[in-house]
């Protein structure tokens, strides 16, 4: 069986209520992507930390919203956006904080335990 080219019927759907609110982008989505942004940006420099951490608490805020609301409230690819940002930007940060630890622990091992004398001193 084969069906004919051209635009597709729309399904019908049935009229709303008049007292239901237009459907609207969170706020918080926007916040949660800029935050994630930021927090991506700067998570080599460990200040990323914080932008990202509040990014993904407010992911969480915004998807309970947007559940409460029964799909009045959009922006769920922002959020998906923002939080993986965030955590792209706490991968950075710990990638960052791993590899201090590790130039300081090879620095330590290589510079003299206790007290150097001279070659001359017994």
């Amino acid at each position: 069986m084969t069906t004919a080219a051209g635009p597709l019927p729309l399904a019908h759907q049935p009229p709303r209520h008049p007292l239901d609110p237009d459907p609207v982008r969170a706020t918080k989505a926007r916040a949660v992507f800029a935050l994630g942004l930021i927090g991506a940006l700067t998570g080599i420099f460990v200040g990323g930390v914080v932008p990202a951490t509040i990014a993904l608490q407010l992911a969480r805020q915004a998807r309970r919203e947007a559940y409460a609301s029964g799909g009045f409230l959009t922006g769920a690819a922002w959020l998906r956006r923002g939080e993986r940002l965030a955590w792209a930007g706490l991968v950075l940060v710990a990638v960052a904080v791993v590899t201090l630890v590790v130039i300081g622990v090879v620095r330590l091992a290589g510079s003299p335990y206790g007290q150097d004398f001279a070659p001359n001193v017994d």
